[in-house]
């Protein structure tokens, strides 16, 4: 091992072993790929980085130089492309091993990545493409992405070029096919082998004849209009010529879909991957040898980087993917089994299901630390975890913009429901509407000191907050001023100096003079066995000004009626003030969501206001008057 994040990192603890100061220092010219992936390769290329499967059986485990000569002969293949320097590349891959290879290779290149869902429908690409000015596209051929990929592009006159990953399934086959797949058996294909040796087609081939080193990027697709990306990597040269970056280039960039409005294009440069390892080291805890990470998250989502490449690898830990399309509780457990998984990410939705699956047959002992973000983490789930486990749910917090920011962090005493304190990478702070810092038990937003890149007052900008957001210096302008990032997020701080989540600022919720967070309220409900998912909004009142109303999908076995409203609504009351209870409760069989999984309150919030209005606008009789 290389101590690799030493050389960057600087850092010291106090007595309990908690992190105390943070900063990170590196050369102008550092890049990920050459400074960290290639380095290990070259000295330890052995040393496992990622353990991948999917569903159908196909299983490989990608050394650190298996990495690097992936990425050197994608970047040779990208770069005949036409993919050059500064060049934005949007990807769309679920959780193919190749993005891992597509994301090095745009980082050698100097290009920029540009993850996507493939959740996207035409209007989004159409958005994403043309507001980027995007003119490569990987994509997958799993799904109907590629569909809407070629239903867009009259809309995209920019999009030059196509290029299609054969995903071998990406679990979408039928369990049928998969149990017909494992029991064929078919052993992985030996040295100099073929699947045309074996008398397989190498457009349909799926499961563990393509497992081992040979059956990487074995497969083939064709369709009009697109490039094969398993062939164009194979056919393609390892010996690469690196390009020259600096570590203020542009690296990575997402859409951050808001709950209204377009997304927000978030641009990183190279010193965002140094800034997660605050999240791998300080909040996630992975073993550097001998353990796994997997951190549950497809490559479309922020959450991918955040645990499953950059803090992990600077780390020299070894990452484990799953490449599979829907959640099974029982599933990750067994692959937790299997794999001796030692660090565990993933959302508390997630944490939830896998409690109400067969939790207690399988031997989750190799589990040594986990970590949750990104949902209300409820009391009774934090007991029932470490009830099973032993080991306690950490939180954290961060956001597309930012890596982990504040966490429950190593060594700590995790309060359940507290997100934990700031990491001392950034100067955080409560704010008021005034940008004073404000007093304990007092509710504000979420801000850490930064200035814009070249500030005129000289306010620095701190690694791993975005740069700007790309092409829209109005926003950016919004979101970092008068020497402050403002996340929008709003919290409160507690005596001991956790912070504790209320919700977004345009979220709360002002009712008789009550300022009201969803976030809690939305926590306690979701306690409750009826309350699958929930949405907490402001509804408009004659005497309240506002009143809170609960939008409630329902887990199986329960019926929407006043007999349940009650129930739900006194259940809030005996656990929160009594004004905080929501007077009004809908019952509906799907929230409306981003393509990135957030609940759009916008929406509910509208749909409330429209049938406020066509009610007003209706004659008394209508209403029995």
């Amino acid at each position: 091992m290389r101590d690799i994040n030493l050389r960057y990192a600087r850092e010291t603890y106090d007595e309990n072993g908690i992190i105390e100061t943070f900063s990170l220092e590196y050369p102008k010219d550092y890049n990920f790929s050459y400074d960290v992936v290639d380095d290990i390769a070259k000295a330890e290329p052995n040393r496992p980085a990622m353990v991948w499967c999917n569903p159908e059986g196909e299983e490989h485990v990608f050394t650190f130089g298996d990495m690097k000569y992936y990425s050197d002969k994608t970047a040779n293949f990208l770069a005949d492309q036409g993919v050059g320097y500064g060049d934005l590349v949007l990807v769309i891959l679920r959780r193919h091993y190749q993005f891992w290879f597509a994301t090095l290779a745009l980082d050698k290149l100097g290009a920029v990545v540009v993850p996507a869902t493939f959740m996207l429908k035409e209007h989004d690409l159409e958005y994403r493409v043309n507001s980027a000015g995007i003119k490569t596209l990987i994509c997958t051929n799993v799904g109907e992405i590629a569909d809407t990929v070629d239903n867009a592009l009259a809309l995209c006159p920019d999009l030059r070029t196509l290029i299609l990953v054969e995903g071998c399934g990406g679990g979408m086959t039928s369990p049928e096919d998969i149990k017909e797949l494992w029991e064929l058996d078919a052993a992985p294909l030996q040295e100099g082998e073929s699947l045309k040796d074996r008398g397989i087609d190498p457009h349909s081939a799926l499961g563990s004849v393509l497992s081992g080193p040979n059956g990487v990027l074995a497969t083939r697709v064709e369709r009009k209009g697109w490039v094969d990306f398993n062939r164009g990597v194979m056919e393609a040269s390892p010996d690469f010529t690196p390009v020259k970056t600096k570590a203020a280039d542009p690296m990575i960039m997402y859409f951050s879909s808001g709950t209204s409005g377009n997304p927000k294009m978030v641009l990183h440069d190279s010193a965002y991957s140094l800034s997660h390892l605050g999240t791998a080291k300080h909040w996630q805890n992975v073993k550097s040898d001998g353990g796994i990470h997997f951190t549950i998250a497809d490559t479309g989502w922020g959450k991918a980087v955040w645990g499953k490449l950059y803090g992990q690898w600077i780390m020299e830990a070894c990452i484990f993917t799953y490449d599979f399309n829907r959640f099974n509780g029982d599933e990750i457990c067994e692959l937790i089994q299997r794999y001796r998984i030692s660090t565990l990410c993933c959302p508390p939705s997630m944490y939830r299901l896998i409690m109400q699956g067969n939790v207690n047959d399988y031997d989750l002992s190799s589990l040594e630390y986990c970590v949750t973000a990104g949902e209300a983490l409820n009391p009774d789930l934090f007991e029932m975890w470490h009830d099973r486990t032993g080991l306690f749910l950490t939180e954290g917090f961060g956001q597309t913009e930012t890596p982990v920011t504040i966490c429950n962090s190593l060594n700590m005493v995790a309060k359940p429901g507290s997100m934990g304190k700031p990491l001392p990478l950034y100067t955080t702070r409560i704010l008021d509407d005034k940008d004073q810092e404000c007093d304990i038990g007092q509710t504000g937003e979420i801000c850490m000191r930064c200035g814009l890149v070249g500030d005129p007052n000289g306010v620095p900008h701190p690694p791993g907050l975005l740069l700007e957001y790309y092409r829209d210096p109005k926003r950016t302008a919004e979101a970092i001023h008068d020497g402050w990032y403002h996340t929008g997020d709003m919290a409160w701080r507690d005596e001991g100096g956790y912070y504790w989540y209320v919700g977004r600022n345009d979220d709360i919720i002002k009712s008789s003079g009550y300022r009201i967070g969803p976030f809690e309220i939305e926590s306690v409900m979701l306690e409750h066995p009826a309350v699958r998912e929930v949405a907490v909004t402001g509804v408009p009142d004659p005497m309240r000004g506002t009143a809170v109303k609960a939008t409630v999908v329902l887990n199986p076995g329960y019926e929407p009626g006043d007999e349940l409203t009650k129930e739900l609504q006194d259940w809030v009351k005996e656990q929160t003030a009594p004004y905080k209870y929501p007077r009004i409760i809908s019952y509906i069989d799907e929230l409306p969501k981003t393509v990135n999984g957030k609940v759009r309150r916008a929406v509910i919030r509208a749909e409330d206001e429209v049938g406020t209005e066509a009610a007003n606008a209706r004659p008394p009789e209508e209403f029995g008057g």
